[in-house]
């Protein structure tokens, strides 16, 4: 059985949720509000702290948890860490998926809430004509569910070389004749890279390309990992480990440090053969960050099996959004007839002109 807590009002003994827009603890019930400092002081938040650090062994398959609140016995997704009772509607942590190994260092909270991330997708989508109208129904946008995605954030000191062959081309006129000089160099650069927040998805999902299409967070929200932030959202646990990620982010370095050497050089052209990026020192911090996700489903009319998922992403802190968003075939119609008729119609008028 997993282990799971419920930050409590220090008031009314009711369960807390973060609240995005003003930065602090609420509760529903009494509206009573609390800092980070305030609630980390109350029992409740005492024994969860104390339940997060008593197990470090973790199932790896479906989870079922008690909710403290009703005795409803529940499942869940293995790699959930965060979510509702889904009787009583309690906001739960399951404990045990963030302490250990698998405690986060660090956090960035919600910046808006529910209402301003769905008004945020519709000024976006309503921009797009060719939008499905269902998409904009309080059906589909009220499916907005606010996920803390885990990602791991490297930062890094590097020794960095680069050698190649710069060229430059100079051209001029003389008489009849058009003279070409080519001049070629032998370039190196080294020099000593520090690299910041890196931020790469920590989840082995179809869906990196979207999580890392938000990318990047604004590190001033960067603070110390607590499970309060957690209340009343969902939270993903990592699968992957960083040692699985280093040639990835290893990649980004030898670019990054490509690009950066190469500026430092002005030639008309330069071809590099040789690039070595050594890493010295570097930290690897676990890290969760908000996601606002809409899924939509566009449904076939005949058939089922080509009905397809939309899965829409905006970063819960800047706004930034990503995804792929769904096309009306009968808007789409009405776009080429609209667009036919009025070139047919052009060139009538057109015509008419020229005989007149």
């Amino acid at each position: 059985m997993e282990t799971i807590i419920t930050y409590k009002c220090k008031n009314c003994e009711a369960g807390l949720i973060f609240d995005a827009e003003a930065q602090l603890f609420k509760c529903e019930f009494c509206l009573s509000k609390f800092t980070e400092l305030e609630l980390n002081d109350t029992e409740s938040a005492k024994k969860a702290e104390e339940k997060a650090k008593e197990t470090e062994d973790f199932r790896k398959e479906i989870l079922e948890y008690v909710c403290s609140s009703c005795g409803a016995e529940v499942i869940a997704d293995k790699n959930t860490a965060a979510s509702f009772c889904y009787y009583c509607h309690n906001p739960i942590v399951l404990a045990d998926k963030v302490s250990g190994e698998f405690r986060p260092t660090k956090i960035i909270p919600f910046k808006f809430d529910k209402d301003e991330a769905k008004n945020t997708f519709l000024r976006f989508a309503k921009k797009k004509w060719f939008v499905p109208r269902d998409y904009f129904s309080g059906e589909s946008i009220d499916k907005i569910s606010g996920v803390y995605y885990p990602f791991w954030v490297t930062d890094a000191d590097t020794d960095s070389e680069l050698r190649g062959i710069g060229k430059n081309v100079r051209t001029w006129r003389s008489g009849d004749y058009r003279y070409t000089e080519t001049t070629t160099y032998a370039v190196g650069r080294r020099g000593n890279i520090h690299f910041e927040d890196i931020t790469t998805s920590a989840i082995s999902t179809e869906d990196k390309e979207m999580l890392e299409g938000i990318l990047p967070y604004p590190m001033e929200d960067y603070r110390d990992f607590s499970m309060p932030y957690l209340q009343g959202y969902v939270a993903k646990k990592r699968d992957i480990d960083r040692e699985a990620l280093s040639s990835e982010v290893k990649g980004r370095m030898n670019s990054y440090a490509q690009t950066i050497l190469e500026r430092t050089t002005n030639y008309g052209s330069l071809a590099v053969n040789y690039l070595d990026v050594a890493v010295l020192k570097s930290h690897w911090e676990y890290s969760l960050m908000p996601i606002w996700i809409l899924t939509y489903k566009k449904k076939h009319k005949t058939n089922k099996k080509k009905d397809k998922t939309y899965v829409y992403a905006m970063n819960g802190s800047t706004g930034k959004v990503y995804g792929e968003l769904p096309v009306s075939i009968p808007k789409l119609i009405l776009a080429a007839l609209g667009a036919f008729i009025g070139a047919g119609l052009l060139a009538f008028l057109l015509g008419y002109a020229f005989f007149i």
